[in-house]
């Protein structure tokens, strides 16, 4: 985003005052906000889609659009903002998941994680996405796809992430 003075010339103003008074307005309306470093960047509004209503995937229903709502994906996806990040998925041992490759996950860094939740894991000094399951020796790694074998590790197993959400675009 352009500096304060850099908006002056920008807006034609004189004074970086009035852009303040204007960057302030932007702000409470949720058009730019300030980082943690106190610089402006793009505000939520920026990344909100409005949200029509619901479709059926089942049995056809008469629907009514609702065009005064909108959903902001990164709320809708990301709880942990600061401790979230996206991974491209390449392989295809988490097809019966749901997770293709070339699509995209939304994962949120931790070194816990409930059994029967999708990780990404470091298993003997290598990453991989699979479920984190436990047996009567430990915990292991298990593909969504029947062609691949469960992960038990030799040495070292530790949970990076949990993955929170699947992207895909058609």
């Amino acid at each position: 985003m352009p500096t304060y003075e850099e908006m002056t010339k920008l807006c034609g103003v004189a004074s970086k005052n009035a852009v303040a008074r204007s960057v302030s307005r932007w702000i409470d309306e949720g058009f730019v906000q300030k980082d943690d470093t106190r610089h402006l960047i793009p505000g939520p509004i920026f990344y909100r889609i409005r949200l029509l209503g619901i479709v059926e995937a089942g049995f056809p229903t008469p629907s009514e659009e609702d065009t005064t709502e909108t959903l902001s994906l990164d709320d809708f996806l990301i709880d942990h903002k600061e401790s979230s990040y996206m991974l491209k998925v390449k392989g295809d041992s988490m097809i019966e998941a749901g997770i293709n490759e070339g699509d995209y996950v939304i994962v949120e860094r931790t070194e816990n994680a409930k059994v029967g939740q999708i990780v990404i894991a470091d298993v003997d000094g290598g990453f991989t996405m699979k479920y984190l399951r436990q047996g009567k020796d430990g915990y292991y790694l298990e593909p969504a796809n029947k062609k691949y074998k469960p992960i038990y590790p030799e040495v070292d197993l530790a949970i990076v992430a949990t993955v929170k959400a699947v992207v895909r675009k058609y």
